[in-house]
């Protein structure tokens, strides 16, 4: 529910940057973006560590519609060590389930 309501609080354009701390082993907000291109979260990104994204974006259908789909990527740098790729290998999938994220990359 807290993953819900965090949603909610991203506008189109934002996104949230999710790290895993090592000792508790639990994921937790790192940053939080507004008004931000995609150009500019993956300079933002670390060269070493993984992380988890959720990015809100505008999308304009060829009806005129407009949508505002949440989308869950997965970042691994292949500079990243092994064990902090296997955690977060192995919580992927109950992110992508509890963020409830419209796209899954």
């Amino acid at each position: 529910k807290q993953w819900y309501q965090r949603r909610v609080a991203i506008t189109a354009g934002g996104a949230i940057s999710m790290k895993a701390d090592v000792n508790t082993l639990l994921i937790g907000v790192d940053e939080t973006y507004e008004d931000v291109s995609i150009e500019d979260i993956a300079d933002d990104l670390p060269t070493a560590e993984p992380r988890y994204l959720l990015i809100s974006y505008v999308l304009n259908h060829s009806d005129g519609r407009i949508s505002y789909p949440l989308c869950f990527v997965y970042y691994s740098p292949p500079t990243a060590r092994t064990e902090l790729r296997m955690l977060y290998t192995g919580s992927k999938k109950e992110i992508e389930q509890k963020t409830f994220a419209t796209k899954v990359r």
